[in-house]
């Protein structure tokens, strides 16, 4: 049997944060088997375009089975499964390069928006069975986290990797972050490494998402 490939990425810190849960989550994956495959955890810039050319070299590199981008939202209380990346930059604060584009395309020549191609219902349903609190996210925000996961999508299109199937996870802050951000949630580090083990073995072994409102009003 082939010995399959995941690819999981984080980003460095940004914003003034010390650490970035992210890729302390991801690394500490890093070269460990799920199933039949193996985790492959590399760091991602917080930079517009530099963060997409890091991506597009690293699949190119690795031609993963699975590509899954891995970023902080601080403020969310869960583990948001992404659904959907847009074809927009618009931030709020600068990157660590000092660059602050808004109302700018991604790629001019590339769709509105990509879908991830992860079971991202599953996923949340595996979460919650393993006690890990999950969700369903309708918005990957307009700033390097979106801008990472559509470029992660662009490049799979755009490279005829037709068997790699990808996505983004945001995470929250761990507790020693909170604790600078009073009132803000957080989940402990082996919770979301945790997390993001269930999320890749239920992407390994789920080639069909399940049918389970994950939606919501506003």
């Amino acid at each position: 049997m082939r010995t399959r490939t995941v690819l999981l990425t984080g980003f460095e810190p940004f914003d003034k944060e010390p650490v970035n849960p992210s890729w302390e989550a991801v690394r500490a994956l890093d070269g460990q088997q799920v199933g039949d495959a193996i985790i492959v955890a590399r760091q991602l810039p917080c930079v517009f375009g530099a963060a997409i050319e890091a991506m597009s070299a690293l699949l190119a590199s690795v031609k993963p089975d699975v590509a899954i981008a891995v970023g902080q939202a601080g403020g969310r209380t869960e583990l948001s499964i992404e659904r959907v990346a847009i074809n927009v930059d618009d931030a709020r604060i600068a990157d660590n390069a000092g660059a602050q584009p808004i109302d700018l395309t991604i790629a001019a020549d590339g769709p509105a928006a990509y879908f991830a191609t992860l079971p991202i219902k599953a996923i949340v349903r595996d979460l919650r069975a393993a006690g890990v609190p999950a969700m369903v996210s309708q918005t990957a925000g307009t700033f390097v986290c979106n801008h990472v996961f559509y470029g992660l999508m662009d490049a799979i299109a755009r490279q005829g990797l037709t068997g790699t199937r990808g996505g983004f996870i945001h995470i929250p802050y761990l507790p020693e972050q909170a604790a600078r951000h009073p009132g803000a949630p957080s989940l402990a580090l082996d919770t979301l490494i945790a997390g993001l083990r269930v999320a890749v073995q239920t992407t390994l072994a789920t080639d069909t998402d399940i049918r389970e409102q994950g939606g919501q009003l506003h």
